[in-house]
């Protein structure tokens, strides 16, 4: 069974690795994770409006490294399953959406999560915030410490991002006033300090706020802060996309307002009409008011760091679940494989022991965020990981000598063994429209094989072209580069153990070539 060869190193052998560690002192982890944040609302990624104002993030960056491109996960459940198993969506076993969204569940036995091996291997393990992984939240398997949030345990609170919030703290549950951000932060503050956890013990606190998800809601200190700016607008907000896959003419999601500005559609009083709603400037000011608590926030914790005497023993690590499209492609979601849509900020930082105001061109994931965290913190977990060691980038972000691949599966809302078989049916498109895909990075070339019969693969060249606006696929000059990425994605698809790898439709490209 492969779930059993996935934990067969029994555990004293996983205990005795981690006592034959050298020094004794393992960093605490803090762990800070937003919601659909685009990299396009923190300040110094160069993409940025300069009118966004983020000077926390900004300053961790200038004690850190901040990576130009992370993905992490296709959509908010799946990159927390990566983020929880060291696994891509297609290899986390068990894993099931069930009753009503976002109601899911997973056996903890087929689907351990590394906290608790954290746990037994001497680390002090909390959660503080949105919980969207199954209705089990872990608490005394897990977590020493929670204050969760519970979306698929309580779908009738689920839409309460920003206020009136059904928490669970340490298994007991009470509804709770006031803005989630800074309540959360609030609770990580204290957390820190050395409220509710042992001071003879490293800490891993992953921190997860529900900003800046909609319904996109700023603080009421933040609510205008932004009005009047104007931002940049994209240059194929309204298509057409010939070259790129048949679906974004279904995805679209924005029209010429009445200013002639471009603004969100929709529903009109008549069937199948779309009329101009929420305009494009409006909703970038929005996005970027609500991360302004965010920010304030990510203030507050590193403070508590400094006035407590743990900034050098802490890594801080900051991203998101995954992006989110700002007209980016005609996108006002997440999921697509275009950097917009799914591509997190991700700064990390440990002054004293990393490299300080550097930038890392080569893209990581969530397995490699998970192998990063064992590495440092000595922890040996009794299964296999998708994760590559990024520890050299930390060291050196600027290396030209890193070639390793980075894979990243979109399955829409199916995992582990479900994934086996490609549906044919509205399954495929089952999360905003977008169907199946498998993407690589390498160095500046991204490859995108959408699994979806007859349909154009997608090969983009990220130095030349950021914005993704031009699919080399179809170029004769590129044949080569595309077999040999084709090629590779296909490789690593059988490391990382995809049961659809020898089942996907042939493309456009590919006529009716297999892998």
């Amino acid at each position: 069974m492969k779930t059993a060869r996935m934990l067969a190193i029994p555990l004293l052998l996983v205990l005795a690795r981690v006592s034959a560690a050298a020094p004794a002192e393992r960093p605490n982890i803090l762990f800070i994770y937003a919601d659909d944040q685009p990299y396009k609302t923190v300040r110094c990624y160069p993409e940025t409006p300069d009118w966004v104002h983020t000077p926390h993030l900004d300053r961790l960056a200038e004690q850190g490294i901040r990576f130009e491109r992370c993905y992490l996960g296709a959509w908010c459940m799946p990159s927390r399953a990566s983020l929880l198993t060291g696994r891509l969506q297609h290899g986390i076993q068990s894993m099931t959406m069930e009753g009503t969204y976002p109601g899911s569940h997973y056996d903890p036995a087929q689907c351990p999560f590394w906290p608790a091996q954290a746990r037994l291997q001497g680390y002090q393990t909390a959660q503080i915030g949105k919980w969207h992984t199954g209705t089990d939240a872990g608490f005394g398997r897990d977590w020493d410490f929670q204050i969760v949030w519970n979306r698929p345990a309580h779908p009738e609170n689920a839409g309460a991002y920003y206020k009136d919030q059904i928490l669970s703290f340490n298994g007991v549950e009470r509804k709770v006033a006031g803005y989630s951000t800074d309540n959360y932060t609030d609770w990580a503050v204290d957390y820190i300090r050395g409220k509710d956890r042992d001071p003879n013990k490293p800490w891993y606190l992953w921190l997860c706020y529900g900003a800046i998800h909609g319904p996109t809601t700023p603080a009421e200190r933040h609510k205008g802060a932004l009005a009047g700016k104007t931002a940049p607008v994209p240059a194929d907000i309204y298509g057409p996309w010939p070259d790129k896959p048949a679906y974004l003419e279904k995805t679209k999601a924005w029209m010429p307002g009445p200013d002639g500005r471009p603004a969100r559609g929709k529903a009109g009083k008549k069937k199948g009409e779309a009329k101009p709603g929420l305009s494009y400037d409006r909703w970038v000011q929005q996005v970027n008011e609500c991360t302004m608590a965010l920010d304030e926030g990510v203030g507050r914790v590193l403070a508590a760091l400094d006035e407590s005497g743990q900034r050098g023993n802490t890594l801080v690590v900051y991203t998101a679940d995954q992006g989110f499209g700002l007209g980016e492609h005609g996108f006002s979601i997440k999921v697509a494989p275009y950097d917009a849509t799914i591509s997190s900020p991700l700064i990390i930082s440990r002054p004293g022991t990393l490299a300080q105001g550097k930038v890392c061109r080569h893209p990581v994931n969530s397995p490699d965020l998970v192998e990063l965290f064992c590495r440092e913190a000595r922890i040996a977990l009794p299964w296999k990981t998708h994760g590559r060691d990024i520890r050299p980038l930390l060291r050196d972000p600027e290396t030209a000598a890193w070639d390793a691949p980075m894979l990243f599966t979109h399955t829409g809302r199916s995992y582990g063994a479900e994934t086996n078989r490609i549906p044919t049916d509205n399954r495929l498109v089952d999360t905003g429209g977008v169907p199946w895909y498998a993407m690589l990075r390498q160095g500046c070339y991204k490859y995108v094989r959408t699994l979806v019969a007859g349909e154009t693969e997608e090969l983009y060249d990220l130095q030349a072209d950021r914005e993704e606006l031009v699919n080399l696929a179809g170029k004769p000059e590129q044949r080569a580069l595309l077999e040999r990425l084709r090629a590779q994605t296909v490789d690593e698809l059988r490391r990382c153990e995809a049961g659809f790898v020898d089942a996907m439709p042939p493309t456009k490209a590919m006529g009716k070539e297999r892998p």
